[in-house]
This record gives C-alpha cells, sequence and structure tokens, in this order.
C-alpha cells in the first residue's frame, strides 16, 4: 500500500483530493488545522466505505504543529509515497500593489509559501524512502508570471498582489526543488486546479471540486517517465496540460 498526505484537506479540493487517491487503493493522512473538522471529514469516507484515512492535526504555518504532524505520521509508516501541498490563503481582498499592507503579504506567504517549504522540508526523509516519491503544490494560474504579461490571457486584469506573488513564489520553489531532486526519482511538480467553485472563492468559480481533485491526483500518480518541475494547468494550455511559469 502507498501512503499519502495532504494539507488543507479536510474540505473542497483538498478533501476531494483524499477521496480520490483512496480510491486508487492510496491510505491517506488527511491533514487539517482543526481536529474535529478533520475528524468529520474522515467519518464522512468511512460512511462512504473507505477505510484508509486518519486525521492528522496540522497547521502548516506552526512549526510545533508541523513537527507533531511529521511524528504522527512516521509512527504510522516508516515511507510516504505523496505530498500534497494543497493548503492555501488569499487574504484579504482587495490587494493593490501600492496600498496592501506588508501583514497582508506576510499572513498569505505564511501559508501559501514558507508554510509549503516548511512541511517539504519535514517530511522529506519519509519521501526519500519510496520508490516512487510525488511532491504536488497546489499553485494557480495566478502565480504565473508568463500568463499576467500576456494581455489575450482571460484573467490579464487580475492583478492580486499578495496571493498571486505567493504563488509565484510557490511555482519558483517547486522549479528549485526540482531541480536538486532531478537525479533521484522525486517527481515534482505544481497544479493549477482551475477556478473552481469552492468556499476560498465564495463559489463563483465554473470549474467542479471533482475536475480540479482529479488534475491534482493526475500530478500525484506520475509515471517515472513522466515531468518534474513543471506547471500542469488544464485551463491555461488545454491541449498540452502545461502552460509557461
Amino acid at each position: 500500500m502507498k501512503y499519502a498526505l495532504i494539507t488543507g484537506a479536510n474540505k473542497s479540493i483538498g478533501f476531494e483530493t483524499a477521496r480520490q487517491l483512496l480510491q486508487q487503493g492510496y491510505y491517506v493522512f488527511l491533514g487539517s488545522r482543526d481536529p474535529q473538522k478533520g475528524e468529520q471529514a474522515v467519518a464522512q469516507l468511512h460512511a462512504e466505505g473507505l477505510p484508509n484515512v486518519e486525521p492528522v492535526q496540522l497547521e502548516v504555518t506552526d512549526g510545533a504543529s508541523v513537527s507533531a504532524a511529521r511524528e504522527a505520521v512516521g509512527q504510522k509508516t516508516a515511507v510516504l509515497d505523496v505530498l500534497i501541498n494543497n493548503a492555501g490563503l488569499s487574504g484579504a481582498l482587495p490587494q493593490p500593489a501600492a496600498t496592501t499592507e506588508v501583514a497582508v503579504f506576510k499572513e498569505v506567504y505564511d501559508t501559501n509559501v514558507f508554510g509549503v517549504v516548511q512541511v517539504t522540508q519535514a517530511f522529506l526523509d519519509l519521501l526519500r524512502q519510496s520508490a516512487e516519491p510525488r511532491i504536488v503544490n497546489v499553485t494557480s494560474g495566478l502565480g504565473s508570471l508568463t500568463l499576467h504579461t500576456d494581455p489575450t490571457w482571460k484573467y490579464y486584469p487580475v492583478k492580486v498582489a499578495a496571493y498571486n506573488s505567493s504563488k509565484a513564489a510557490l511555482n519558483m520553489y517547486t522549479i528549485t526543488l526540482a531541480y536538486e531532486l532531478r537525479e533521484t526519482a522525486f517527481k515534482v511538480n505544481a497544479v493549477d486546479p482551475g477556478y473552481t467553485a469552492t468556499d476560498f472563492n465564495h463559489h463563483s468559480g465554473p470549474g467542479t471540486v471533482p475536475d480540479a481533485a482529479a488534475r491534482v491526483v493526475k500530478a500525484a500518480l506520475l509515471a517515472q517517465n513522466g515531468p518534474t518541475g513543471q506547471f500542469f494547468s488544464d485551463d491555461n494550455a488545454p491541449n498540452t496540460g502545461i502552460s509557461p511559469w
């Protein structure tokens, strides 16, 4: 059996990603910063006949919480096959570059960038024990510098300073980590799940949660000859699944 950890997995895309990985035969550690919500999410999956899942209290911005989660997972398995950094924060909106307070930038970066780094580094030792380790960072097309400078891109006017730049930083971290691990079996990629109707955007997106989660799962299940250090986006490059950074 293979093991996966998903951050921010008690609802929306993270929860559906857990469901789909369970359906693929994985054992899932469902990360949630609120223990009660994590337990409720796991109870729902158990009720659906998916037993191989358990909650892990995990606040990605809290070093002590991350360390405790690493200890808890390590007591159950010596190998982690998949890490999905799904937890994210949009921050207070709007976010004009000229006037958004630095505190907003720090709050958003703490989850979207530093949290990812902290969790990834904490679980790298377990991932290194896997024959086919996969790291998937859930990002956004709004983090693409190339797309933002293209006036024909449908989201060209959407300039949300803190959130967009945090996802650009996450994309660069993905590239850098993939490069460092290029001589190993690791596949490290960023996935844009698309503009999906979730609590994150007040259910304004046209995409569905199952479709968004399927994109994340696809990257988690990449074959050994699959790509690494890439940005996958069905919305922004439907013919290839990969859009420019």
